[in-house]
């Protein structure tokens, strides 16, 4: 099952790599709010709904539910109704190993391109985010605020991630990753910082695995580099589709 949906959905998403439509950004939006909650296990809607709810014509609306479908997130119940899919929770699980898989290629194919330069500029991310760490752990010590630092260490990581797919040098892979998802890099910090509100360590722990990812990079080792990322990768979307702040408390900020 989930090797056959992970070919349709990588094949729906080659099909549609070419640009950002308008059908693009509402299963972007549509699917968001299932993941969210924010459209309920077995809520109907409509196309016309949907239409006016994301300010576009019933035509990307229809595309975008048509993909949705196939994802197994909506289920068709008239001509224009469909339902809220009650697997969600499967269909989801199964994307995430899409999503698992292409982030180890985009870690394969940078061990292939990395140059000197982009190496350098990881290890450079990673000092910050190393600072950024202590800095926090300090304050959680002292009992400070620390919403400000753990939102700058995410964006620190955020560009580590951004600065791993640019050495892949594969702006097909990458913009398929994008559109494979499970969360949106919004939703993504959102989780996030929900768990750290609970356990400030979560997330904030385990830094081991970035540097020994830019040291398979700088020898150039793709298997290694692939394998760390599927890992990491796992664990941190295991972790926020678990919504368990204590599921995987050592897992990186920067995956996922």
């Amino acid at each position: 099952m989930a090797r056959l949906y992970a070919t349709a959905v990588a094949t729906e998403s080659l099909a549609t790599l070419n640009s950002d439509t308008l059908a693009d950004r509402a299963y972007q939006s549509v699917r968001a709010a299932i993941v969210t909650g924010e459209l309920r296990p077995g809520q109907k809607v409509t196309e016309r709904g949907l239409a006016e709810r994301l300010a576009v014509s019933p035509t990307p609306v229809r595309e975008a539910i048509r993909r949705l479908e196939q994802d197994g997130l909506l289920e068709r119940t008239g001509p224009r109704t469909v339902k809220v899919s009650t697997i969600g929770d499967t269909a989801l699980q199964e994307l995430a190993e899409v999503e698992v898989a292409l982030r180890g290629m985009v870690a394969r194919f940078a061990a292939r391109h990395v140059t000197a330069e982009q190496l350098d500029n990881l290890d450079a991310i990673l000092d910050e985010a190393d600072d950024l760490l202590i800095l926090i752990k300090q304050r959680h010590k002292d009992g400070a605020p620390m919403t400000r630092h753990v939102n700058q260490l995410l964006d620190t990581m955020q560009r580590f991630n951004d600065a791993v797919s640019a050495c892949a040098d594969n702006p097909v892979l990458v913009r398929l990753l994008d559109q494979t998802r499970v969360f949106s890099l919004s939703e993504t910090r959102a989780r996030r910082l929900e768990r750290v509100a609970h356990d400030p360590r979560f997330g904030l722990d385990r830094y081991a695995g970035h540097r020994a990812l830019v040291r398979a990079l700088r020898a150039g080792d793709s298997a290694t580099a692939e394998a760390i990322v599927i890992e990491d990768a796992r664990g941190g979307l295991s972790a926020l589709l678990s919504g368990d702040g204590d599921a995987a408390p050592e897992q990186p900020p920067a995956t996922a």
